[in-house]
Parts: C-alpha cells; sequence; structure tokens
C-alpha cells in the first residue's frame, strides 16, 4: 500500500456504535468468534463473506510475488473486511486471519452486505467507497491477484494482461528473462517456451498460456449459471447500455443477467480518456466509468458473466433462450441487444499476423508502456482516434495520424484543437496502409502507405500500429430472429415500443441498433429507457394472463 495515502481514512473507515448497532439488522448470521491466528477466509474462497469486527482483530494478507505473504492492514473494531468480489460471492483475492487476542464479527454474505448497501444510504456509501478504494490500492500495489511469468509485450501477456486491467483485477508482470523467481518457476516445472506464460492464480493453481475463458475459471469470477432460471432480463453486452440497463433494472426489482466475451465498458472501456460525458468536465477514463457502472450493478443484485460469449439466441416461438460455450444456455423473459460493434478491420495483407504484435485496437496504459518513447503510426479520424492521439503523444517519440478525409468532417473541435497544439503529432489526410512488413516472432517492423490522391507510398520503420477505422455491428447471433437494416445494426421502433425489435421482448439499445447516437451519454440514456419498456412489456403480459 501507499505510505502516503490521504484517502486511507476512506479506505478503512471506522462505523461508530449507532452505525454497528444499524449494520447488525443485516447480517448473514450469528456474531463468531475466532482464536488468535484462525483463519476467516483464505485466498481464492468464493462467497468470502466480509466481517464486521467487534472485538480483536483481523490481520489481512496478500500474495507477495509467488511464495510470500504481506500484511496489507490490520481491521479492528468497528472496521469491515473485503473489496469488490464480496459484492458478488467472487474469490477472494486477499486473506484474512484473527489477530494475537482472537476476533470476534459479524458475517455478511454478498446478498445481505448488499442489502446494507441499499437499505442504509449513509453507511452503504462508506462501505461502496471503501471496497472500490481497497481494489484500486491493491491494482496499484501490483503484488496481490494474479501472476504472470512471460515475455513483457509479447502477445499472449498482452492479452491476459488487457484482459486482467480491463476488469479492474490486480496482476504482477514477471520476466520470465530476468526475474529469478519466476525463472525458478519455469525450470522447476520444465515448462516449453511455446507454453508461455504462465499464470499463478491468486488461490496457488499454475496454468500454462490460458484462454481468457480458462482464466476466469481459475480467479473464480464467472458466477454459477443456473440453466433452470428464468430471468426478467438478460443483457447481452456489457457497455455502457448494457450496464446501465443492469442498473436500472436491478434496482427496480428484476432478476438481471449480463453476458460479454469480452470486458466490462465496451469500447468505450477502452477510452483513455471520455471529456464530453456530461458531469465529468475534467473528463474520465472509459474504464474507471465502466468501473463504476459494474459496482452498481453488482450493488443492486445483477450477475455478470464474462467473458460468456453468447453464439446464439433460438427463436422458434419457446421462451427466449441465450446459447454459449459447451451448449449452455439460459431463458429470459426479456433479451436486451446491447452487444456493441467489433473493431473494423481493413483489407490489408498479413493484418492478422501482427494482431497483438504491434498492431492493436485500443490504447491503453499497457500499450502505451510498451511504444513509450517509440515513432508510432495511429489510423483513424474519430472522436475515439482523437481520444488516443491525445493520450499516446505525450509518451510516445513521434505519432504520425493517418487519416482519409480531413479532421474536421468526422472529430470533435475540441479533440482537434488540442491535437493541432500537440508538436510531435503529424496528420496525414488522403493516406491509406497498402502492406505491412515484420514477422509473428518479431512483431510488425514497417508499415507501407499510399496516397489515394497521387498514388505514391511511402514506407516507415514502425513496430506499433494503431487501428481506429470504425466498427461494424456485433449482431451475428441474433440473425435470423430480429430484422437487421442493409449494414447489420439492429432495427426497433416497428412495434409498439420504441427499442424493441422485430421480435416481441427482444429489446435493441447502443452501437448495436440501427440510427443510435454513437455517444456513451446516448448509450446509457438507452440503457435506463429499455427499463421502462421492458416493465410496460411485462405489465401487459401478467394482465393477460390474468384475464385468461
Amino acid at each position: 500500500m501507499s505510505t502516503i495515502d490521504p484517502r486511507e481514512h476512506q479506505r478503512f473507515p471506522v462505523l461508530d456504535a449507532v452505525q454497528v448497532a444499524t449494520a447488525r439488522r443485516f447480517a448473514s448470521g450469528p456474531e463468531v468468534h475466532f482464536a488468535p491466528g484462525q483463519t476467516l477466509y483464505a485466498i481464492g474462497d468464493r462467497h468470502a463473506p466480509a466481517w464486521l469486527v467487534l472485538a480483536g482483530s483481523i490481520e489481512v494478507l496478500r500474495r507477495d510475488g509467488l511464495s510470500h505473504e504481506a500484511l496489507i492492514t490490520v481491521h479492528r473494531v468497528g472496521q469491515f473486511s473485503g473489496e469488490v468480489n464480496q459484492l458478488a460471492g467472487r474469490a477472494s483475492i486477499a486473506a484474512g486471519r484473527a489477530g494475537p487476542d482472537g476476533c470476534t464479527a459479524l458475517p455478511f454474505d454478498a446478498a445481505h452486505l448488499r442489502a446494507l448497501m441499499v437499505g442504509s444510504a449513509d453507511i452503504g456509501e462508506v462501505v461502496m467507497r471503501a471496497l472500490i478504494l481497497r481494489r484500486v490500492s491493491l491494482i496499484e500495489e501490483g503484488g496481490a491477484g494474479t501472476i504472470l511469468i512471460g515475455i513483457p509485450g509479447s502477445p499472449d501477456v498482452v492479452r491476459l494482461q488487457g484482459f486482467l486491467s480491463r476488469g479492474g483485477l490486480p496482476n504482477l508482470v514477471l520476466d520470465v528473462r530476468s526475474d529469478e523467481e519466476g525463472k525458478a518457476l519455469v525450470e522447476r516445472t520444465g515448462v516449453l517456451t511455446e507454453d508461455l506464460p504462465l499464470v499463478v492464480c491468486p488461490s496457488g493453481p499454475v496454468l500454462k498460456r490460458p484462454s481468457n475463458e480458462e482464466l476466469a475459471a481459475c480467479l473464480g469470477i464467472l458466477p454459477h449459471i443456473d440453466p433452470d432460471r428464468l430471468y426478467d432480463v438478460a443483457v447481452v453486452g456489457a457497455g455502457p447500455a448494457g450496464l446501465a440497463t443492469a442498473v436500472y433494472a436491478a434496482s427496480e426489482g428484476l432478476s438481471v443477467i449480463v453476458l460479454d466475451s469480452r470486458a466490462m465498458g465496451g469500447q468505450a472501456g477502452a477510452s483513455a480518456r471520455i471529456e464530453n460525458y456530461l458531469g465529468f468536465p475534467t473528463g474520465i477514463s472509459g474504464q474507471a466509468l465502466a468501473g463504476r457502472a459494474f459496482n452498481q450493478a453488482l450493488k443492486f443484485g445483477a450477475e455478470i458473466a464474462i467473458p460468456v460469449a453468447v453464439e446464439r439466441m433460438e427463436c422458434d416461438g419457446g421462451p427466449l433462450t441465450l446459447v454459449f460455450a459447451k451448449d449452455r444456455r439460459i431463458t429470459a423473459r426479456t433479451v436486451v441487444i446491447a452487444s456493441g460493434a467489433r473493431y473494423r478491420r481493413p483489407d490489408v495483407p498479413r493484418l492478422a499476423e501482427f494482431e497483438g504484435a504491434g498492431i492493436a485496437y485500443w490504447a491503453s496504459p499497457i500499450e502505451a508502456r510498451m511504444c513509450a518513447g517509440e515513432e508510432v503510426v495511429l489510423v483513424g479520424g474519430g472522436n475515439s482516434a482523437g481520444q488516443a492521439v491525445v493520450f499516446l503523444a505525450p509518451q510516445v517519440k513521434k505519432l504520425h495520424l493517418v487519416v482519409r478525409r480531413d479532421l474536421g468532417e468526422t472529430m470533435s473541435r475540441y479533440l482537434i484543437d488540442r491535437i493541432a497544439a500537440l508538436p510531435n503529432v503529424e496528420v496525414h489526410v488522403g493516406v491509406e496502409i497498402e502492406s505491412l512488413e515484420g514477422d509473428r516472432a518479431n512483431g510488425l517492423s514497417a508499415v507501407n502507405f499510399r496516397n489515394r490522391m497521387d498514388g505514391s507510398s511511402y514506407r516507415r520503420a514502425l513496430r506499433h500500429m494503431f487501428l481506429f477505422i470504425g466498427a461494424d455491428p456485433n449482431a451475428d447471433w441474433v440473425q435470423g430472429c430480429v430484422d437487421t437494416d442493409a449494414k447489420g445494426f439492429v432495427i426497433t421502433g416497428t412495434g409498439a415500443l420504441p427499442l424493441e425489435t422485430s421480435m416481441r421482448g427482444v429489446f435493441a439499445i447502443g452501437d448495436v441498433r440501427a440510427g443510435s447516437t454513437k455517444r456513451v451519454a446516448a448509450a446509457v440514456g438507452e440503457g435506463a429507457a429499455v427499463v421502462a419498456q421492458i416493465h410496460s412489456l411485462l405489465a401487459e403480459r401478467a394482465m393477460k394472463e390474468a384475464q385468461e
């Protein structure tokens, strides 16, 4: 933890006697006494409750590297344990044991912790702020959570690090070439180069070059999905639109599950800074905005499953059913299509070969560290591209911004002015990518461009290229069930409800919807509006059932 922390009292608040008395009413069980040194919860424990200390103390520890423990803090009378994982019953990333004098504490499982936060506004604010700040501190410290052992900057390390970072999960990368602890583990296990990176989960298991899904399973962040449960609302997509739906629907008593194949926040979650979102005059990163919405949804009891890729929707006249990997499925009274858009890939030879090995479709702090002090190119003229330029330029030697037409036609004025003030940004208008050079082992080495006006070509020796050239609707999984336009966007408003698709009970919001305004604020607004329309539909169905 940071030695200078002005928010220490907010991370580890002390409830007064009145607040403790109020909290008692929401406890999930009677107070429990623990002997000195006895474990209350271990790293990796799922459904570990938050504990409110009534007497004695709880020592909270994290894993420091591969084998050592480090003390995070000591909770004393009036303080409570836990961080945001306790809101959803996910695996604990820290351990707690009774202090030298033992401990007497009250348990609050996930459901009762959420009930406390909703039932008592003042305590809820204190608890939520503390849980979030504790997670932030664990991320900043870097020792807790998941450990990746491999070559920093390699495609699989970048993939796994991006998955963890965008999910707000603490992680640490050890360079197998120089870190003695990491090298020793690789040597002991006899791991081959092609099996790297190794991933050490907080609870101890070691994975060889896992997929995102395998890592999520090891971390215990996937909720148990009951195939026999009928949800009120199933939301596909955890971007701003989908998370807004989850917050409003769950807060109004509807049972909600959200599924996303990649990470919370969607494309907006990869934005370095959003400066035109109402209420944030100094801007906010897409990840921070998504993280707040994610925690709000958990607070109200929404289930969130990431990464879970929905493969298709069954629309044969029976209950609305979503099918994902290994033929697992869920059913729901209503479905909200909030799956957004996928990054558009230009028709350039060998492009796929360099994805993750020099070519990226977002600009996070991970990518910024990889290309610090180097010359880079960014292709795209929309607001997302502009935000990425403003974020990357101060960290690189030179940035070439490649666009097909004048920025004034596609980008907000405030971003154009800011880019114009950056001394190391050169704008190339009317240019497109012609070919790529390099190999998969060593990554991208050069990019060849063509001037569309005169047909001339030129080459730049570059190891990093960022593509922000727009997106295509991510709606393949609903083809055959709902109507789409010529570009594949889902059509709404043809029936009784404005956001309802051609199929009764199925709604579409956000970037995937035909005619939507491609802005975060618009997506959030549609996420709120669709809940009112879902209530209307469910009330109509209930009335019909009563009449029958």
